[in-house]
């Protein structure tokens, strides 16, 4: 059994990044994974929370280290003009046709995680015990862990003592970073309804405008992280929705918004939460409505938080499969489900994110501070211009799974 061929795993991203699928899609890509993984002589069972991938290899006794990787897309219209781009439609949860991408970067997750599954089936003989790795669907809607875990997946397929994985980010290529403690923020979608009462747009005076209703609530729930939050906290607010209206000149019945609450702590998310709800009813009454608002909470998923033990243990690994310093990058306001895995089996989270830009747009940055700085004129996670390149991220993810996966496992 041959160890993963990097130009067949390049082959293999490039594949998966004209192919993405949204969320609860991920069919061809579940294959693709499930596929690799038998080759490599797992045990493969496909279908998990919906269309998760587990697969199994046992080594003898020892410890099982879980290694996990998401496979869902964005309803982003990919505009990174590569050889290799998405052209992929797909119909959302909420009926819209839009285009589907990768610019998340889960297909060099997905990618990363099968070339190490193959070098640690290869090398069966420096390592011992459980390898329990895990392709997740869904981790965009902050639900794919949890399908996961309610399909019953440690009771069938063995509980880890570890949860180990990573995310590329737009950093150097080649770089690793990992924090302990809060590592990536908690997330609450919230959609609200607001209604009024709808007219010509000639005659304004006869109605309740939504939209008008709809544009101050977006001003007021802005002020909600200035205004409440101490500068000493951490909590981000974003719109990211507004709906509203069919024709210029009819005033609609309805508008509505959709938003997301980042933070780090039980005490500043209630706190937000409880803002955005007041915020959302006190400019409806305000404004006149004819009801009151509708405020939904749609997703909601928990910060990742690192255990300052393991991050210690497992840096140490890191840092021997690349020439740059494993560096700290405090935490991340981004939000990821990868944590529910740890949490459900009470034993520590190691997750690190992956260098993915070009390294020379950050020519002459000696600092995290000048690295940081860097990254905000490059496209990040989520824009339409996003995807990391190739080379070296694609084998520094891989060596540092395997790396890490070794360190819970002691050597055969």
């Amino acid at each position: 059994m041959s160890s993963a061929d990097p130009a067949d795993l390049a082959d293999v991203y490039r594949d998966l990044h004209r192919h993405p699928e949204l969320s609860f899609a991920e069919t061809r890509t579940a294959g693709v994974a499930a596929g690799r993984l038998r080759a490599a002589g797992y045990e493969v069972t496909e279908g998990v929370g919906r269309t998760g991938v587990v697969g199994v290899l046992r080594n003898g006794e020892g410890p099982t280290a879980l290694l996990r990787a998401d496979m869902d897309a964005l309803p982003v219209t990919e505009e990174t003009g590569l050889a290799y781009a998405s052209t992929a439609r797909a119909t959302t949860r909420d009926g819209e046709e839009t285009g589907v991408a990768h610019a998340c970067g889960h297909d060099m997750h997905v990618t990363c995680l099968i070339g190490a599954a193959q070098e640690l089936a290869a090398a069966r003989d420096t390592w011992a015990g459980t390898l329990l790795v895990v392709f997740q669907p869904a981790e965009e809607f902050g639900a794919g862990a949890d399908a996961m875990l309610d399909d019953d997946l440690y009771a069938r397929f063995g509980t880890p003592d570890v949860v180990l994985g990573q995310h590329v980010a737009p950093l150097p290529a080649g770089l690793l970073a990992v924090t302990p403690g809060p590592a990536f923020a908690g997330s609450d979608t919230l959609r609200a309804t607001l209604h009024g009462s709808g007219g010509h747009g000639s005659r304004p005076e006869t109605t309740v405008d939504p939209v008008l209703l709809a544009a101050a609530t977006v001003l007021r729930l802005h002020t909600i992280v200035p205004r409440e939050v101490a500068a000493s906290e951490t909590a981000v607010l974003s719109v990211g929705t507004l709906r509203a209206g069919t024709k210029e000149n009819v005033i609609p019945d309805s508008a509505e918004l959709g938003l997301t609450v980042r933070s780090y702590t039980a005490a500043v998310r209630d706190r937000v939460l409880a803002a955005v709800e007041r915020t959302v009813r006190g400019e409806a009454a305000a404004s006149g409505a004819p009801r009151d608002p509708e405020v939904r909470l749609l997703e909601s998923f928990p910060p990742v938080v690192n255990d300052a033990a393991a991050v210690g243990r497992t840096r140490t690994a890191l840092a021997a499969v690349t020439p740059l310093p494993v560096v700290d990058p405090g935490p991340v306001t981004g939000s990821e489900d990868v944590g529910r895995f740890a949490v459900a089996a009470g034993v520590p989270c190691v997750f690190w994110l992956l260098g993915g830009a070009d390294p020379a747009a950050f020519e002459g940055c000696t600092t995290v501070e000048e690295i940081r700085e860097r990254t905000a004129s490059l496209p990040s996670n989520h824009s339409p211009r996003y995807a990391p390149v190739i080379e070296p991220t694609l084998s520094t993810g891989v060596a540092a799974l395997v790396a890490a996966a070794r360190e819970w496992l002691p050597a055969g």
